[in-house]
């Protein structure tokens, strides 16, 4: 029987971690997709990246699918993303999911702690 910590060993293994200064290199240039992966009460008490999306970890699938009424258009398969969530955790294991559903270029940042603490561009 897998463990949580097997499902996030895997996720790790799949979705790159990369260095908060490298994602905030990218943020200046605009052109990737940030996506904060907490739900709305962990965002509305630290904030998050200025511009990010705000897709829940439990409503992925469906913002992800391009057939699902709940599609997100922000959320294009060839999309450079990168994933933030309290940790590092809830970003692996939902950018697992996103590249199951085909997307190819994911990763994941961490924790929003890391990326405000490096001095990363924050809003409400």
């Amino acid at each position: 029987m897998k463990t949580a910590k097997d499902y996030l060993d895997e996720a790790n293994n799949q979705v790159p971690r990369v260095p908060v200064e490298d994602a905030m290199k990218k943020h200046a240039e605009g052109n990737a997709l940030f996506i904060d992966v907490r739900d709305s009460g962990a965002i509305a008490k630290t904030g998050t990246i200025a511009g990010a999306a705000r897709v829940p970890r439990g409503f992925m699938e469906f913002a992800a699918d391009d057939s699902s009424q709940y599609h997100n258009p922000v959320l294009k398969k060839d999309a450079e993303i990168y994933l933030v969530c309290g940790a590092g955790g809830q970003a692996a294991l939902a950018g697992k999911t996103l590249k199951e559903m085909g997307f190819t270029n994911v990763s994941n940042i961490g924790g929003i702690g890391d990326w405000k603490n490096a001095g990363g561009p924050m809003e409400e």
